[in-house]
């Protein structure tokens, strides 16, 4: 079999360059992901630090941005920055990535301003992390893709993938360690591992060796795309922040307008890129079964999970562990712990499926990882407020398990269905629909429980403000606030109740009323009614999403790999050129058919023929593809 030229680098060192590229790729998540939860776990430190109330009146917006800025930057980048590496090189795109992310987390550790000016640096140097992750996200599975055969890349990204959950955890739990010494030390703790990556990729990883297709900006596409999805993804962010008497922000003239706009965007730019002669995406990509219903069952796969880790959060911080005697402050820790099951699922199945997938195509094993999850949310939504542990453990895992048994065989199947040049904007617009698909289920999961909120805790507030003698017309006033800063101040280890009545509320309540009121008890039992009731309610949606991801995944038909002849040959080689070496041997070796011919020279002429004949059946399998597509 021949070897590509970075292989042959690899092998010449004594490794085989797929395991470098593994290696290398899992890293780049693996960062990436401790960057995204160990900053969850740290916020409150980070915000003393800055000294910053993020719960403040007003402060919501900004919270929501240091949060999810990195996600959005990237988001917007993905598929821009994978077609720019399918032109220029997606090894050196991927170096830049590491080097641009790693800048941003130095950035970020020393953030010099303190009160608003500190948390819109915080922001920025944010969004500098994910022009750094667009890159490394917007190629590593291009990466993978390149390296491995089509036989083993459920199974290389399937090991990737877990890098990015094991991270989510690893984070939860540097992240609580961290911000005990520094809150600076949570955004240091990336820098030698980013300086690290950066290195070993520009030493270690090659490019493919394949010809690149030219680069001409594709100028009004880039735009459209970029400023259309920035426009849904900050109608999604501010959609649950509470506008006048609102308690969400669906009724803001700001957020109507950025959705409608930067949906109108959306529709422009694929008008645009149908008559562009050289697209920012090929949109006859989508004409493939394969990767059109792949990146349909991811888009409704992660908007089944997206948000869910931040209701069961919720759940757990802020009433099932107060209850079971943690008190706020050492919440979210615990609660990052008691959500393991779901990673070791995720862990078990995803490399399994991934090996099986490059054997059996990824329809039956996407569904029914999806059919798994969607059983684990209805389990999910049977367990009452206070359940046992267990139970709950064994629920989340069934739905790691389903997701892992989801993941690696639906992104293998979309890499497979595309020609090695489109390897770069396909593996950017997987991650895009991902990012995408996230963002809208925090938006629609924080919407669905605010706004039954809204409806059942006022009362349930009013009353057990009013059972503790606080003045009636103070606990009316309080119990009409917006639920969202409850929610997260459960979210980043606060005291709901400090947070709701504030420090003029607590001084009208006696010593005993405001010992009961901030006691571990007082908000679970307030709230566990009105939440549980909108939890199922999310519960519900996400395993309608999870059904209909199930569906999509067999939609996408049997096992398919895109084989052209470009990207079967190696770098540099035409087979036509070998067809006429062949035919110019057997000339060569003609004298060998002659009666009486010595053994070399038969010889000579049997191994001319059988080279012609390997080329010609190549170049056959090459046509029969590209008929057959």
């Amino acid at each position: 079999m021949a070897t590509s030229i970075p292989q042959r680098a690899a092998l010449h060192h004594g490794i085989d360059y797929k395991w470098i590229a593994l290696s290398n790729t899992t890293l780049g998540i693996l960062i990436a992901a401790i960057n995204g939860t160990s900053l969850i776990i740290a916020l409150p430190a980070v915000f003393r630090g800055i000294h910053v109330n993020p719960l403040a009146p007003g402060a919501t917006g900004l919270l929501l941005w240091v949060l999810l800025g990195f996600n959005v930057a990237t988001t917007i980048l993905l598929v821009a920055f994978g077609r720019i590496s399918d032109s220029y090189g997606r090894v050196k795109l991927y170096n830049l990535g590491f080097a641009v992310f790693t800048v941003g987390s130095i950035l970020l550790s020393l953030t010099w301003g303190l009160g608003t000016a500190g948390e819109w640096q915080l922001i920025i140097f944010r969004f500098v992390q994910g022009i750094g992750g667009a890159f490394l996200f917007a190629n590593s599975s291009a990466i993978l893709t390149d390296a491995f055969p089509s036989n083993e890349r459920g199974f290389a990204l399937g090991l990737n993938q877990i890098a990015g959950i094991g991270g989510a955890v690893i984070g939860i739990v540097v992240g609580g360690l961290l911000a005990t010494v520094s809150w600076r030390a949570v955004f240091l703790i990336n820098v030698p591992f980013g300086i690290l990556g950066t290195i070993w990729a520009f030493i270690a990883l090659r490019e493919s060796g394949r010809e690149r297709p030219p680069l001409r900006m594709d100028w009004p596409g880039n735009i459209t795309f970029a400023l259309g999805l920035l426009g849904v993804l900050l109608g999604l962010t501010y959609s649950i922040e509470p506008y006048k008497t609102y308690s969400t922000g669906w009724h803001s003239p700001f957020v109507l307008t950025s959705l409608i706009g930067g949906l109108v965007l959306l529709v422009a730019f694929v008008i645009i890129e149908n008559y562009s002669s050289d697209p920012m995406f090929n949109l006859s990509l989508f004409k493939s079964r394969a990767f059109s219903a792949g990146n349909v069952a991811g888009l409704l796969g992660a908007v089944a999970r997206g948000g869910l880790m931040f209701m069961i959060i919720i759940w757990l911080q802020g009433i099932w562990l107060p209850i079971h005697g943690v008190s706020f402050a050492h919440t979210p820790l615990q609660a990052g712990i008691d959500t393991l099951p779901q990673m070791v699922g995720f862990l078990l199945a995803g490399p399994l499926s991934g090996r099986l997938s490059d054997r059996f195509g990824a329809r039956w094993f996407g569904m029914a990882g999806m059919v798994l999850s969607a059983l684990g949310f209805f389990l999910l939504n049977t367990l009452p407020v206070i359940f046992p542990y267990w139970s709950f453990a064994f629920y989340l895992f069934l739905i790691g398990a389903g997701m892992g048994l989801f993941a690696s065989p639906n992104s293998a199947g979309i890499m497979n269905s595309v020609a090695a040049r489109y390897r770069g904007v396909a593996s950017g617009m997987l991650s895009t629909f991902m990012n995408a698909g996230q963002m809208l289920s925090m938006g629609v999961f924080f919407t669905i429980v605010i706004t039954v909120l809204t409806t059942r805790l006022p009362h349930a507030l009013f009353k057990g403000l009013v059972r503790v003698h606080l003045p009636v017309a103070v606990a009316a006033k309080i119990s009409h606030l917006p639920p969202i800063s409850a929610l997260f101040s459960a979210l980043l280890g606060y005291n709901p109740m400090k947070v709701i009545l504030g420090p003029a509320g607590l001084a009208l309540l006696s010593p005993s009323s405001r010992a009961q009121v901030v006691s571990r008890f007082f908000f679970p039992d307030l709230i566990a009614r009105p939440f549980m009731h909108a939890l199922s309610v999310v519960f519900l949606f996400a395993m309608g999403m999870s059904l209909i991801a199930a569906l999509a995944s067999v939609l996408r038909g049997e096992h398919f790999v895109f084989v052209d002849e470009e990207a079967a040959k190696p770098a540099g080689v035409d087979r036509r050129h070998v067809q006429m070496l062949a035919l110019a041997g057997i000339w060569k070796a003609r004298h060998g058919a002659r009666e009486g011919a010595s053994a070399e020279e038969r010889s000579r002429l049997v191994r001319a023929l059988t080279l012609l004949k390997m080329v010609d059946e190549r170049l056959q399998e090459a046509v029969n593809n590209t008929e057959a597509r």
